[in-house]
C-alpha cells in the first residue's frame, strides 16, 4: 500500500466537510474519511465511528483493532489535520446534537435532526456546560442540517494539554502491556479449565434432566449459561482467537444456540458502550427505563441515540423508580428475558442491512438459524418437564440462576460518574473516570468470569480474559505513578454503593412529586 495523501487540512476545510455529511477522524495526526458504503458495513456499526466525527479517535481506534485492521484503513486517509501544540482540538460530533444522515425521498442522503438537547442542560447552573443531554424532536427545525456553531466545544475544567499528557499516558501503558505479550492467550492454561467447567455443567444438568431432578438441572443450566455468557463476552471482543471470522463462528454457537442471544446484537451494543460509557443518551448499558434509573436527568425522558425511542418516565416508570432499591435484584432475576426481545429486536432491524466487510450476510442467516434451533431445543425440554407448572418452575429457575452476570456487569458501573465533558476529555481518562472493578481472590475469579477486572478490560478491550489480572497490575502501578484514579471496591461494598445510587435517585424522584404536587395545590388555589 503506497504513501497516504500529503494534504494539510485546516480546521474550517474539515467542519465544512463534516457539515456536507463527510464522516471524518483523526488517527495518528492523519485525517482519515470513513465512505458511507464502509459505515453501513462496518462490523462494529455506524455508531461505533459517528460518536467519533470530528475528533481524534488514535486511542480508542488502536485499543479495539489488530494492527492488520489499522493497516487496512490507511487506505481511507485522505491527508494531515493542522493541529496544535497539545493536538488536535476536536468538534461535537453531530450526533451529540441529535443529528444524523438518513435517505431523502429521492434516495440521496440527507441530515436529520431526531432529537434536540435538552434546554435545562445548556442553561441551568447545575449542569456542566459540556454536558448534551438529548430529548426526541417533535418538529423539524428550521435549520436543514447542523451548523458551526454546534461543532463548537464548550468549555469546562478539562484542557487539551493536559487531556493531550492522559493520551500519551495511555500509548505508554499499551505499550507495556503488548510487550509483556498479554495479548497472547492462554489456550491451554486459561480456556481449558473453562472448557471443562461448561462441559461438566452441560453434562450434570442433563443428567439431572433425565432422573427427573428438574430443579437441579434448571439451576446447573442457569450456571451453565452464566458461565458461557464469559466466553461469548471474550469471542464478541475478539479476544480468543484474533481471527474475527473464527471467534463470530463459535460465538454464534455459543451465545446463539447454546444461550438464544444474538452475539450480534451484542457486539453492536456493547462496543457504543466502551466508547461512551456511562453517557445517558448514548450508552444503552444504562438505559433501563421503566425499571431503573441511575441519574436524575433520566427524569427528562430522554432520547437514547441507540435505541432511537425515546425513554419515557410515565406512571409506570415512576412507579418502579421509586422502589427501584428495593426491587432491584428482583428486576435483574428476569433481565435474560429482556436479551431474547433485544436480540430479535436487533435481527429485525438488521434483515435488510447492507453487507458487513467481515461477514458479508452469512453472520445474519448464521444467527437466524441458530437462535431457532436454541428456542425448539429449549422449548423441547420444557415440554419434557411434563406439565405447564413444572416446565414454568424450570423456566425461571434456570433464568434466575443466570442473573448473577448482570450484577456483576451493573456493579462495575451504575456507582461511577454519568456526566458528559465532552470531546476533549481522553479514552484514557474516560475509561477511569466510569469505570471500577470488583476485588476477589484469584481462586473464585472464575465466578465472576474476568468482568471484575473492569478497568483494565475497558482500557484493552481485546485482551484475553485470563491475562486480566497481569495487566491491571500493570495499570495499578502506572496509574498510581502519575496520581491517577484506579477505582475498585469489595463485591459486598459494591453492591451497596450500587443499591446507595438507587436509593438516592427514588428519593430525588419523590422530592420531584411532592414539589410537583405542591404547585399543583398552590395553583388549585390561586
Amino acid at each position: 500500500m503506497g504513501l497516504p495523501p500529503t494534504q494539510v487540512w485546516t480546521r474550517e476545510q474539515i467542519a465544512t466537510r463534516i457539515l456536507a455529511g463527510d464522516t471524518l477522524f483523526v488517527l495518528n495526526g492523519n485525517l482519515v474519511r470513513v465512505p458511507p458504503s464502509w459505515l453501513a458495513a462496518h462490523p462494529g456499526g455506524n455508531l461505533s465511528i459517528l460518536h467519533f466525527v470530528g475528533r481524534d479517535a488514535t486511542d480508542e481506534v488502536e485499543a479495539f483493532h489488530s494492527d492488520e485492521t489499522l493497516q487496512r484503513m490507511r487506505g481511507f486517509i485522505i491527508g494531515r489535520v493542522e493541529a496544535g501544540e497539545h493536538g488536535w482540538a476536536p468538534f461535537v460530533p453531530p450526533i451529540a446534537n441529535g443529528w444524523v444522515r438518513r435517505a431523502g425521498k429521492d434516495g440521496k442522503a440527507q441530515w436529520y435532526n431526531e432529537a434536540q438537547p435538552v434546554p435545562s442542560a445548556a442553561e441551568s447552573g447545575s449542569a456542566l456546560a459540556s454536558q448534551i443531554l438529548l430529548k426526541q424532536r417533535v418538529e423539524q427545525p428550521e435549520e436543514c442540517g447542523p451548523t458551526l456553531g454546534m461543532l463548537q466545544t464548550a468549555q469546562n475544567e478539562l484542557t487539551l494539554k493536559n487531556e493531550k499528557m492522559n493520551s500519551d499516558a495511555y500509548k505508554e501503558l499499551h505499550k507495556r502491556v503488548t510487550d509483556a505479550g498479554l495479548y497472547k492467550t492462554p489456550f491451554i492454561t486459561g480456556y481449558g479449565p473453562e472448557v471443562v467447567r461448561y462441559t461438566l455443567l452441560g453434562v450434570l444438568s442433563a443428567v439431572c434432566y433425565h432422573y427427573d431432578w428438574l430443579v437441579t438441572s434448571a439451576l446447573l443450566l442457569g450456571l451453565f449459561w452464566h458461565q458461557l455468557t464469559f466466553f461469548a463476552h471474550d469471542l464478541g471482543h475478539v479476544g480468543v482467537t484474533h481471527n474475527w471470522t473464527l471467534d463470530r463462528l463459535i460465538s454464534i454457537f455459543v451465545a446463539d444456540f447454546l444461550g438464544g442471544l444474538s452475539i450480534g446484537w451484542w457486539v453492536n451494543n456493547h462496543n457504543v458502550h466502551h466508547l461512551v460509557p456511562n453517557h445517558p443518551t448514548h450508552d444503552p448499558d444504562i438505559q433501563h427505563l421503566p425499571f431503573l434509573a441511575i441519574s436524575p436527568v433520566f427524569f427528562n425522558s430522554l432520547w437514547s441515540s441507540y435505541y432511537k425511542r425515546e425513554m419515557t418516565l410515565d406512571a409506570f416508570g415512576r412507579f418502579f423508580v421509586a422502589l427501584q432499591h428495593k426491587l432491584f435484584y428482583v428486576v435483574l432475576s428476569l433481565a435474560r428475558f429482556n436479551l431474547y426481545a433485544n436480540s430479535w429486536g436487533f435481527l429485525a432491524k438488521t434483515a435488510a442491512a447492507p453487507r458487513q466487510f467481515r461477514g458479508g450476510r452469512w453472520w445474519w442467516w448464521a444467527e437466524i438459524g441458530a437462535l431457532g434451533l436454541f428456542f425448539l431445543w429449549f422449548g423441547a425440554v420444557l415440554r419434557g418437564c411434563g406439565s405447564w407448572g413444572r416446565g414454568l418452575t424450570y423456566l425461571l429457575v434456570s433464568h434466575v440462576a443466570a442473573s448473577p452476570v448482570h450484577v456483576q456487569i451493573v456493579l462495575s458501573h451504575f456507582s461511577r460518574s454519568t456526566a458528559d465533558l465532552g470531546p476533549v476529555e481522553s479514552f484514557f481518562a474516560r475509561q477511569l473516570r466510569t469505570t471500577v472493578d470488583v476485588i476477589c481472590s484469584p481462586r473464585i475469579e472464575f465466578i465472576h468470569g474476568g468482568l471484575h477486572l473492569q478497568v483494565t478490560h475497558h482500557l484493552f478491550p481485546r485482551l484475553p480474559r485470563h491475562n486480566l489480572r497481569e495487566a491491571s497490575l500493570i495499570v495499578k502501578a502506572f496509574a498510581k505513578e502519575r496520581g491517577l484514579e484506579y477505582a475498585e471496591f469489595g463485591f459486598v461494598e459494591g453492591n451497596g454503593e450500587v443499591n446507595g445510587v438507587l436509593k438516592q435517585v427514588s428519593d430525588q424522584l419523590k422530592i420531584v412529586g411532592m414539589v410537583a404536587d405542591s404547585e399543583i395545590r398552590e395553583a388549585m388555589k390561586s
